[in-house]
């Protein structure tokens, strides 16, 4: 750090995004992106957008604001597209939490809920999972913090129903609860109805995962018109231009393209459960996903060795140093034959083989 870096974030441990490494050509499968191309009118719609580019991109995002309120079968007003759903979690951090609202997140979740509560300087509680690594819901049911949770659970996979995320907004009628739903087209339940029902919820979703739009920064989120209101307010005091005119049209592109998204989450359920099958088969122990990767872990390597054995092979996973999961690795599920390859380079290793 520099003479100059404020004192206010000399402690701030900055969010540590998976490899993106260009030393050789990998079967990629460590930061959950689509092995699907996005929609043709999706990339068709952005490339025209792109001779519009000497103009500012429209700071209320309407038409895509509108296909997103019908896609999910709200109001206008009640959804609010951001820079990738990163975007919009940090919103809430900053507009639903202060001293009186501490945030509160499990201990084994998305890494950028710590660095978000950082960054604003807001106080809070990580509860540990439990020893399966599922989400106790009574950890969330105090009702004196904002409630930040990934559901399906970012690292592990495991979804909560939507029967205890009631449960947890009854809980909570004083603050705001946030469900992250990164991984809900891949078998979880969206809780985005439910937004009728409690002005203190917020749903925020992402075309990253699903979307096959990892590259194009587009997120989310989904509440009633106040909550809305009051992010739209944190947005224009920070960027309103928020979203370019190129991944805007793709976005919409995406959205006039939902059935081929929907048949793709398909064939990635598919390829996941056929993956899990294997890999039991071969010894390994996992959490039941709900979304597009694995949580492994075997009995006869740690993961951390395992993950380097598999990126020498040109095999990259996701491991993680955290102590509670240092014997896991996360695996994108990708096409058929990705995960081919990656399954029998595992066996390889396993057999102590060369592959």
């Amino acid at each position: 750090m520099s003479r100059f870096f404020s004192s206010r974030y000399s402690e701030l441990t900055a969010y540590t995004p998976g490899e993106q490494p260009q030393d050789m050509q990998y079967v990629k499968l460590n930061t959950n992106e689509s092995p699907f191309a996005p929609p043709e009118k999706a990339v068709r719609m952005a490339s025209e957008a792109a001779s519009k580019l000497h103009l500012y991109c429209d700071p209320e995002c309407e038409i895509l604001s509108r296909k997103l309120a019908d896609h999910f079968g709200v109001g206008r007003r009640e959804v609010l597209a951001t820079n990738g759903s990163d975007e919009i979690l940090n919103f809430a951090f900053m507009a639903f939490c202060d001293d009186a609202s501490p945030a509160v997140f499990p201990d084994i979740t998305y890494g950028f809920y710590q660095v978000f509560a950082q960054l604003n300087h807001i106080r809070y509680t990580e509860h540990p999972l439990r020893e399966d690594l599922s989400i106790d819901p009574r950890d969330y049911m105090k009702n004196d913090s904002t409630v930040f949770l990934a559901n399906p659970n970012a690292n592990t996979g495991i979804a909560l129903p939507l029967s205890v995320i009631r449960e947890i907004l009854e809980a909570n009628p004083d603050h705001v609860v946030v469900v992250d739903e990164a991984y809900v087209d891949f078998g979880g339940e969206s809780a985005v109805p439910l937004i009728r029902e409690y002005d203190n919820f917020l749903v925020t979703q992402t075309f990253s995962k699903a979307w096959s739009m990892a590259g194009a920064r587009l997120g989310v989120g989904i509440g009633c018109e106040s909550l809305i209101r009051d992010l739209n307010t944190i947005k224009y005091s920070t960027n309103p231009y928020n979203i370019n005119s190129m991944t805007q049209a793709a976005g919409i592109g995406a959205l006039e393209s939902a059935d081929e998204i929907r048949k793709n989450c398909a064939m990635v359920r598919k390829t996941r459960e056929n993956t899990a099958a294997e890999l039991k088969e071969l010894g390994f122990e996992m959490t039941p996903s709900s979304s597009n990767f694995l949580f492994a872990r075997h009995p006869k390597i740690n993961g951390g060795a395992l993950y380097q054995k598999l990126k020498e092979r040109g095999v990259l996973v996701r491991h993680f140093d955290n102590p509670r999961i240092e014997d896991y690795i996360r695996v994108t599920i990708g096409s058929d034959s990705q995960m081919r390859q990656f399954l029998d380079t595992v066996s390889a290793i396993l057999n102590g083989g060369e592959q």
